[in-house]
């Protein structure tokens, strides 16, 4: 990645730890979730989340690394990443 970060296998789930420039969540969070704080959760596909944020209006980005990767934020601005993986 172009950032400083780990991340970390933890069984079949990771931990993404990222270096930010800023300590207090609720300033100055970047439109993409995946520069941010974020909890990142294996699924088996992305199509239903997407649609499902386009229908409610709600803002999500997809990964900037080619990955079949949907970034976005719960009602009180975490970040959420959704990852497809195959079982």
């Amino acid at each position: 990645m172009k950032f400083d970060g780990a991340w970390l296998d933890v069984g079949d789930q990771q931990i993404h730890l990222l270096r930010l420039p800023e300590t207090e969540q609720s300033t100055n969070q970047p439109e993409h979730a995946g520069r941010d704080r974020h909890l990142a959760i294996h699924v088996t596909e992305i199509s239903t989340i997407k649609h499902n944020l386009e229908t409610n209006k709600l803002p999500f980005t997809m990964s900037h690394s080619g990955r079949e990767a949907l970034f976005c934020r719960d009602p009180d601005g975490n970040g959420l990443e959704f990852i497809k993986v195959s079982i």
